[in-house]
């Protein structure tokens, strides 16, 4: 597994050529956060970094911590997407195509804690897979244009879904979606498969592209305090600082998780809490079947 202090050497290497265009679904907070902040830095804010998520006041103060850039015309910028709503990518993913000719960095983080059982949003998908998934699907598939965009510019162009890379497990294909047997366990079990099988799904589509899965561990974030669970948000109080020493911060997974995805080759790729490589096999639940079935079925639920 690699180090921080070689995760920080690699990240701090990275100079391209060219101004590279990030987008962090999920950025406003948490692991998303961390890693814009480490983009920002290891770019010098040379790079255009689009922060997307609901909270504008975070976002901004996220932002004004980014080093000036001295290169013109770049711009780090707020897009406001409520992602749990399939409505809401589509159209927050078809406006920044009309403004951004390429993508070399689609990262997507956003969470939800919550001990709640099925709770559908009004296009009746529960809320805790259309924020793990389902909105992360739709996004990539939208914005795949502008990722094959900077391909052909000879650029890097990378995907990235961060969950939980191998902490999958057996799925039904005849319940995609949980709508019969949905518990917090299937759900737990489900959300991570369905990612897994996501990025090897669009790898094949789209040879050439990287697409990462990757599993960040545990990390100090904000999800057990904005819980819309009044025991979890309880338990932030005094499950936080016990946590703590046996967590990362939200810096150094931002660090770990941002070595993993500018690491990754073209193909599909999953890593682990340091970036490590841990390969598409073990602890996988994909198969052919379940690519082609998941693939339908994603596309009908998000589509408009």
């Amino acid at each position: 597994m690699p180090s921080l202090s070689s995760v920080l050497a690699f990240n701090a290497a990275f100079v391209p050529s060219y101004t590279p265009v990030a987008i962090f679904v999920g950025g406003t907070s948490g692991i998303g956060q961390g890693m814009a902040e480490a983009f920002a830095r290891h770019t010098k804010g040379n790079a255009n970094i689009v922060l997307v998520g609901r909270n504008r006041a975070a976002a901004e103060a996220i932002i004004a911590t980014f080093p000036k850039p001295t290169v013109p015309g770049v711009a780090h910028e707020f897009v406001e997407c409520d992602i749990s709503l399939m409505k809401n990518v589509r159209r927050t993913a078809g406006e920044l195509l009309t403004r951004l000719p390429k993508v070399n960095f689609l990262v997507l983080t956003p969470g939800v804690l919550t001990l709640d059982g099925r709770n559908e949003t009004e296009e009746g998908i529960d809320r805790k897979l259309a924020v793990h998934y389902y909105g992360r699907w739709r996004f990539v598939h939208d914005m795949i244009p502008a990722v094959e965009a900077a391909k052909e510019a000879g650029e890097d162009a990378k995907v990235m879904t961060v969950l939980a890379a191998g902490h999958g497990g057996a799925i039904d294909l005849d319940d995609l979606g949980l709508k019969k047997t949905f518990s917090l366990s299937n759900a737990a079990a489900a959300a991570p498969t369905y990612n897994d099988i996501m990025v090897n799904d669009f790898a094949a589509r789209y040879p050439g592209l990287s697409f990462v899965h990757s599993f960040p561990g545990a990390v100090v974030t904000g999800l057990l305090k904005s819980s819309n669970t009044r025991s979890l948000r309880i338990a932030n109080s005094f499950l936080a600082p016990l946590l703590a020493p046996f967590a990362y911060s939200v810096t150094t997974s931002g660090e770990h998780q941002l070595y993993a995805l500018l690491k990754a080759g073209p193909g599909a790729v999953r890593t682990d809490d340091k970036g490590g490589d841990i390969g598409l096999t073990k602890k996988y639940f994909g198969s052919p079947e379940a690519m082609a079935r998941l693939w339908k079925h994603t596309e009908d639920e998000t589509a408009a």
